[in-house]
């Protein structure tokens, strides 16, 4: 297992500390994100370089609250405290893979420079 349980105790730290992280919020009841589980724990083992975390939003509401999750799955990937991809949905692995891919080839610092020029035109 490759993955940390998020909680309110540890998820700024986490968030905060990692180059990346890849977010699956879900809940016990959630059929499609039992099914989901096992391809976020295969490519988390898989990318032991990146902070994988799950988080449980009935046990974590106050989180998930903050970040807009309304239903689960939702797949949330950060990057130097960016959210990048706020996605609800379960997903084949071939998908995550390419997530993953692409997450960790962006040039950060366009990603900012981009964020900057919307912040000056509003």
């Amino acid at each position: 297992m490759a993955y940390i349980d998020l909680t309110t105790k540890n998820f700024n730290e986490t968030r905060d500390n990692n180059e990346i992280v890849i977010i699956d919020f879900w809940a016990q009841w959630c059929g499609p994100c039992i099914q989901f589980a096992p391809i976020f724990e295969k490519v988390s083992d898989e990318n032991p370089e990146i902070t994988f975390g799950k988080l449980n939003i009935d046990e974590q509401k106050a989180i998930a609250n903050q970040y807009g999750v309304t239903s689960v799955p939702t797949i949330m990937v950060i990057r130097d405290g960016i959210v990048l991809l706020n996605r609800a949905g379960s997903l084949p692995e071939d998908a995550l893979n390419d997530i993953v891919t692409h997450v960790k080839g962006l040039d950060m610092d366009e990603i900012r420079a981009q964020i900057d020029k919307e912040d000056d035109d509003e």
